[in-house]
């Protein structure tokens, strides 16, 4: 299993295994390990719906670029982002932006994985996040700026009692950043 991490400000560490199940289209569903000081989180992969998003996170996963990087954005009731920043809220380099792959037919639902980005559709490079509620407002509705959503990649199988634990965890501002733990 591949590994990442987060510290809670949430270390994170990521593990790939070497052995994957068959995904929808027969592509092989990577399973991946984030270690976090909360406890595990284990999450499956979408490569059949969001094939060049999963790539992108193998990637950082593959490379250690997520280990030692914090949940630096928890907000309870909606989600937890990752995989940019590191214990002092520096941001970790990232490699070029990758094709927004959100689709209708793959929500953003409760224990789902989706890529950050900022308000540019193809934005997206290393952050992602964990939905903690169904968050309707977040799909892909239409190729346009307003609704092309957020790729979703994957989804928790096991720990969301961890991603609970983190989203009650106590947050407050961090320089310029927002809901630091």
């Amino acid at each position: 299993m591949r590994r990442l991490g987060m510290l809670s400000m949430i270390l994170m560490l990521l593990s790939h295994p070497a052995a994957a199940e068959p995904g929808e289209g027969g592509t092989a569903a990577p399973r991946v390990r984030l270690e976090t000081t909360q406890g595990p989180i284990d999450v499956v992969l979408f490569p059949d719906r969001a094939p060049e998003t999963v790539k992108n996170f193998l990637a950082y996963v593959d490379a250690g670029a997520y280990d030692g990087t914090v949940f630096h954005r928890v907000i309870p009731g909606f989600m937890i982002q990752g995989g940019g920043m590191d214990e002092q809220m520096n941001q970790r380099p990232t490699r070029a932006p990758i094709t927004n792959e959100a689709r209708a037919d793959t929500p953003n639902r409760a224990g789902t994985l989706a890529m950050a980005r900022t308000s540019a559709p193809h934005s997206a490079t290393a952050q992602f996040f964990i939905n903690l509620v169904d968050n309707g407002f977040l799909n892909h509705t239409a190729p346009t700026p307003q609704g092309f959503g957020y790729a979703v990649f994957g989804e928790v199988i096991a720990g969301m009692d961890v991603v609970n634990e983190i989203a009650q965890v106590p947050t407050g501002s961090r320089g310029m950043h927002q809901d630091v733990p």
